[in-house]
């Protein structure tokens, strides 16, 4: 099993930056693949990033590619994500999670891939 805890959410202006990171514990972590999804009200939940296990491997939205940068290390077991150059349409609930290291039919992007989910964290972005 894996536990996430999402931080460094809060309220920044248009063209600003922040960090997310999400703490993991569990013996799984270091084989999972680790997501980003975000959920706007009265929106779907929304892949942002994906990273594998050994993070030589990532995949980003269109939405946030070039503006943002998915890091994990896996001795703390923690995942980063830094978001540049933000928009109020980057205002969502953040969620990280992880798929167990599970084979999977869904691919990075699908949020049934993934088992674990953290609690999420409100970013919100003023224009």
């Amino acid at each position: 099993q894996v536990q996430l805890v999402e931080s460094g959410g809060g309220l920044v202006q248009a063209g600003g930056s922040l960090r997310l990171s999400c703490a993991a514990s569990g013996r799984t972590f270091r084989r999972s693949t680790m997501g980003w999804f975000r959920q706007a009200p009265g929106k779907e939940r929304e892949f942002v990033v994906a990273i594998r296990p050994s993070g030589g491997s990532t995949v980003y939205a269109d939405s946030v590619k070039g503006r943002s940068t998915i890091s994990r290390d896996n001795v703390k077991n923690t995942v980063s994500l830094q978001m540049n150059s933000l928009k109020p349409e980057d205002t969502a609930v953040y969620y990280c999670a992880a798929d167990g290291g599970s084979y999977s039919d869904f691919d990075y992007s699908t949020p049934q891939r993934y088992i674990y989910w953290g609690q999420g964290t409100q970013v919100t972005v003023s224009s």
